[in-house]
């Protein structure tokens, strides 16, 4: 694989959601990225859809078999990296906890990917993204006032505040490596992912800017000209020209009286000039208003579904999305002006005795046909 990783071997211990999102992250940037599953993994043929997996393969091997365990064991030495996704312990009872792995390999770069963090009250209990944005105040701000806070679908506590800060930690840890020759243990936690996406909001509330009461706060939906409105068509606008000069022209493009809307920031009026614009706003269609706004710094743009986004033109001028393996998909970001990455390859099948990939990742021949046997006595 091409891309800024390239040279570079990661193990990923096939888990769910935020470590698979941080495999393909690096995959996408040209890491060689083997994930190790259980026995059966995939046997529903759900691997074909599991877009996670993509660009790279799937060893199955049955970590209770002592040959296994050696097996990844050895593939450890000739890794850069290995990520992990499960509860804290887990790895060390399989025998491929850290201690383990960079007794191996010093220079390893060991990942671990919980919700709750490797300590704490909460670290041995079960969890989901829900509870983890809920316990650090995030989830409370999101939604309208005197309702339920929303559930902003498993994006903060999972992929941002999870996968993508195992990630950012992992290319971290590899650059310190590249100085210092010795490996470490990287503890991502979606709880403190989550929380530290939220730094700027705890900033606006030390500073007065920004309070506890939903829909009330300048990002919220409490300012008339930063939130949704429904159109003639009910499909909906995004609407956010916070900047005076993007409100203005938002204003003289819509055809509302400047002078009347002119105290843009005085939160008295936010509630009349909501009513107001949304009175206009449905008057149109969704995209008869993007003809007129969108491409201006009005700051408006259509809020699609997960099927128009693809042909939207802008996202279709950067390749925001690509076809692969007859599946529509998110290409991968960001972009690197010299060591592009390519298209990812779709998750291939996984296998039970990769033998050539094994003695690539340096399992020893006589390991390999012990495992080989073993497969075979045991009948898979």
């Amino acid at each position: 694989m091409a891309g800024p990783l390239s040279g570079f071997r990661v193990l990923e211990m096939v888990g769910l959601g935020p470590a698979p999102f941080c495999g393909m992250m690096l995959a996408d940037m040209g890491a060689e990225v083997l994930r190790i599953a259980r026995p059966g993994f995939g046997d529903d043929g759900s691997w074909r859809f599991d877009l996670l997996a993509r660009g790279r393969e799937t060893l199955r091997l049955d970590l209770r078999d002592p040959s296994a365990v050696e097996a990844v064991l050895a593939m450890v030495e000739n890794a850069d990296a290995l990520i992990e996704g499960f509860r804290p312990g887990v790895m060390e009872k399989r025998g491929l906890g850290p201690d383990t792995c960079l007794a191996r390999n010093p220079r390893l770069v060991y990942g671990r990917m919980t919700g709750w963090g490797q300590t704490g009250p909460l670290a041995h209990t079960a969890g989901h993204d829900l509870n983890y944005i809920a316990l650090t105040g995030v989830l409370n701000a999101i939604g309208r006032a005197g309702e339920r806070p929303a559930v902003p679908l498993n994006l903060i506590g999972d992929f941002g505040g999870g996968g993508m800060l195992l990630a950012v930690g992992v290319l971290a840890a590899l650059l310190e490596t590249s100085r210092s020759g010795k490996g470490q243990v990287v503890d991502a936690a979606m709880t403190d992912g989550a929380a530290l996406l939220s730094t700027m909001m705890h900033g606006f509330r030390a500073s007065g800017m920004w309070n506890d009461q939903r829909e009330n706060n300048l990002l919220d939906g409490a300012a008339h000209f930063y939130d949704v409105y429904t159109c003639a068509d009910n499909r909906y606008l995004a609407v956010a020209p916070i900047e005076p000069a993007f409100y203005r022209e938002l204003m003289q493009r819509c055809g509302m009286p400047q002078e009347e809307f002119e105290p843009q920031m005085d939160r008295r009026q936010w509630p009349d000039f909501r009513r107001r614009l949304a009175d206009l706003f449905a008057t149109r269609t969704r995209d008869d208003w993007c003809e007129l706004l969108e491409g201006t710094d009005a700051c408006v743009a259509p809020v699609l579904d997960w099927a128009e986004a693809p042909l939207h033109p802008h996202n279709q001028a950067r390749n925001t999305f690509i076809d692969s393996g007859g599946v529509t998909q998110p290409a991968p970001a960001p972009r690197f002006s010299r060591t592009a990455s390519e298209q990812p390859a779709p998750p291939t099948a996984p296998g039970d005795l990769l033998a050539d990939t094994l003695a690539e990742w340096g399992v020893p021949d006589t390991l390999v046909q012990q495992l080989q046997t073993e497969r075979t006595n045991h009948g898979h």
